[in-house]
């Protein structure tokens, strides 16, 4: 299912959030949105969700405008953060309840959450506790799973990695590539953790105050070298941890050697 972005912008206050004139996240791309705090993956992941409402422009799934139909909702999973969760529910009740929201029934929802035996490593379901009472990294494993239920043709998922010990997350590349390549599904991540994002993502965007600065095709990790080359910090910067003496410039510094 393709998704197009049209004008979009969102502002806070006097700061743009995302400004991004035109934009297609083509139909069964696995696209990897990357950039630094702030540049405004979170917002625009809300945008395309109808979860905020833009100041200009629009979002299509496929031929719907999200924030004129709600069409769009029954083939798209998400999961943002630990607010789409309903805590006081065990996660079988949960996944239940979210399968019910797409017409599926107990069994269906039991098939499906199966085939996440491994990523949950026997800690989330049949435990008999409450979501609130989760650890962070399973709270982070219910949300992905809910949002994958019933095999949407758009998947959201932001910063998955978060929380998840190296396991699970080595588990979850797995599932999310073999997921795009049998349903040829649209799936959007995004993420701090480079590796993990070129590992799986042919497509990557880079993201930096609301604007998308580059469009990069992913073959065998090429986007890495240069996704680590942009977001290095320059060689010259010489942080100063001792507290006690003010740190002389670099110039000077070497002066005062050449002078003892």
């Amino acid at each position: 299912m393709e998704i197009t972005i049209n004008q979009l912008q969102k502002k806070f206050g006097e700061k743009i959030a995302v400004n991004i004139d035109n934009y297609v996240i083509h139909s069964g791309d696995m696209l990897g949105l990357v950039g630094n705090n702030g540049a405004g993956k979170t917002t625009l992941f809300r945008l395309i969700l109808d979860l905020l409402k833009a100041d200009e422009g629009n979002v299509h799934i496929g031929n719907i405008q999200v924030n004129l139909s709600e069409d769009w909702k029954s083939i798209t999973g998400a999961y943002i953060d630990d607010g789409f969760l309903i805590d006081y529910l065990t996660p079988e009740e949960y996944f239940y309840f979210a399968g019910k929201m797409y017409g599926m029934n107990k069994e269906e929802v039991d098939k499906q959450v199966a085939k996440f035996e491994r990523f949950m490593g026997g800690e989330v379901i049949g435990q008999k506790t409450l979501i609130r009472n989760l650890s962070a990294g399973n709270k982070q494993k219910v949300g992905i799973i809910s949002a994958m239920i019933h095999q949407p043709e758009v998947l959201i998922l932001d910063e998955p990695f978060n929380f998840l010990d190296p396991s699970s997350q080595s588990i979850i590349k797995h599932l999310l590539k073999a997921y795009n390549e049998e349903t040829h599904a649209t799936i959007l991540i995004s993420s701090h953790n480079l590796n993990h994002t070129t590992d799986i993502c042919p497509r990557i965007a880079l993201l930096e105050h609301g604007i998308i600065l580059r469009d990069i095709k992913n073959v065998n990790n090429s986007a890495e070298k240069e996704l680590e080359e942009y977001f290095n910090v320059d060689d010259d910067f010489q942080p100063n941890f001792n507290t006690n003496e003010e740190q002389l410039p670099k110039d000077q510094e070497e002066a005062n050697i050449e002078n003892k």
